[in-house]
């Protein structure tokens, strides 16, 4: 909720001035016909901000580029109240007013607080937590339609006015509701950010991994219905990659630490991608991208996770064919990941395959360490307990 209330308080600021700087250019400076400039920028700075992010984001926690932005919003401000005079001045404040990237920023975060309260509390709700924004938003714009309306009349912005009939007291007035209150909005809502919002992209790695962990120890139930597995049906499990077996016990880690928790199987892959281990519906894929879970006709759960520390990667690499929600078949093309780059990176490519509820399923095949695959094969057939 902290990072709604920051989106709230800076999509208000922005909202709001962007509302009234028709009246500024015409009421205020005089200038009418220049007000075409204000709209060319906006264009011109969202197209350039937004491929931007993620170069940036290379090098910048997107907690900062947040900050950035609001800084950059709250000089604009002063250089409107301040600089009116300049045209160029105008300008640059009308630049700086739209390098902003806090939907982007909240967008990531949102998408992030899945995974946490999925931890938290073991389901996962996208739908309610993507519509957080989209509702901000209306909301903001219905009190900009308000405000706009209210501080045309309170200044005197209103039928034949024009720039020589306002007074001092009108471009007070103006001031204040077009700018200075939204100013304070913006710093609060860098105050907000900075002192509240810690799900950083590297807590939210730590979340994933957590998550990952108590996925393969059945301690979290992934699936948002309770559905059990058919105690008289059994699905066999197909290999999803091309490779080398490995032993869950005789995973190495991304911290050199040997052994993976629950029951399943790894892969050393041989090259880079991923197939479906049997016919399904994808419940859901981690938002970064390298791990998804599968759910089988007779209610199977099993999650498909490629690489070790991939997960601080935020999906670089990770290329994915198909959507949550989706039926898919055994043998169907899911993921493709770039080998290299993960291992440009530090961390390992296996791909581990495990039972969410581990405890609630018994398997009749063991696995031969290091012996070659290839995706399709049968590996194990799983059962539930009865």
């Amino acid at each position: 909720m902290w990072p709604a209330l920051a989106y709230l308080l800076y999509s208000c600021a922005y909202v709001i001035t962007n509302g009234v700087l028709f009246y500024l250019y015409k009421f205020v400076i005089g200038k009418p016909g220049q007000f075409w400039i204000v709209g060319v920028i906006a264009t011109i700075i969202g197209f350039c901000t937004s491929p931007l992010f993620p170069i940036l984001n290379k090098f910048i926690p997107r907690k900062w580029l947040f900050i950035m932005g609001q800084v950059c919003m709250v000089l604009a401000y002063i250089i409107f109240i301040f600089c009116r005079s300049n045209i160029f001045m105008m300008d640059l404040g009308l630049v700086l007013f739209n390098i902003n990237y806090a939907q982007l920023v909240t967008v990531l975060t949102f998408t992030d607080a899945i995974e946490y309260g999925q931890l938290k509390n073991g389901q996962r709700n996208e739908a309610v937590v993507l519509a957080v924004r989209p509702m901000i938003d209306k909301l903001t714009g219905a009190i900009s339609n308000g405000l706009v309306g209210y501080i045309a009349v309170a200044a005197g912005m209103t039928g034949a006015a024009t720039a020589a009939d306002m007074t001092a007291k009108d471009i007070r007035t103006f001031d204040s509701m077009a700018f200075y209150i939204p100013m304070i909005l913006a710093i609060l809502s860098i105050i907000v950010f900075l002192l509240k919002v810690h799900l950083s992209e590297e807590k939210h790695a730590e979340i994933v991994e957590e998550l990952k962990d108590k996925l393969a120890k059945g301690e979290i139930k992934a699936s948002d219905d309770d559905q059990s597995l058919v105690p008289s049906q059994g699905t066999e499990l197909l290999a999803p990659a091309d490779g080398e077996l490995i032993n869950l016990q005789k995973v190495v880690n991304e911290d050199n630490t040997v052994g993976f928790p629950g029951k399943g199987f790894a892969i050393a892959p041989s090259d880079g991608r991923i197939y479906a281990p049997f016919d399904g519906v994808i419940k859901f894929t981690f938002s970064t991208k390298n791990a998804f879970e599968i759910v089988s006709d007779n209610g199977l759960e099993v999650i498909v996770h490629v690489g070790l520390g991939t997960v601080n990667m935020r999906g670089a690499g990770f290329n994915v064919h198909y959507t949550d929600g989706q039926k898919v078949h055994a043998g169907e093309l899911l993921t493709e990941f770039d080998r290299d780059l993960i291992r440009q990176n530090g961390y390992k490519d296996t791909v581990v395959t495990f039972m969410v509820r581990p405890n609630h399923v018994t398997i009749d095949q063991q696995i031969t360490d290091g012996s070659k695959v290839h995706h399709g094969d049968k590996l194990m057939t799983v059962n539930s307990k009865e």
